[in-house]
């Protein structure tokens, strides 16, 4: 039986192939560095998509 080779896939964060197969446990990250580099800049809010704030709701009038 022949082996297959893990196809490769570009790291999101820094552009290293690395494979992406059950061996490599960052995948599809090449390393745990580049992995919580990501996730650090999830929690800091730096990806964004850019749109409209809703508009602000006014309470009604006490009367």
């Amino acid at each position: 039986m022949q082996s297959v080779k893990p196809r490769l896939v570009p790291c999101p964060k820094c552009g290293t192939l690395a494979p992406f197969s059950p061996e490599n446990p960052y995948r599809p990250f090449c390393s745990e560095r580049c992995r919580t580099d990501d996730l650090a800049s999830w929690a800091e809010e730096r990806y964004r998509i850019e749109g409209n704030d809703p508009p602000e709701i006014q309470p009604p009038p006490l009367d």
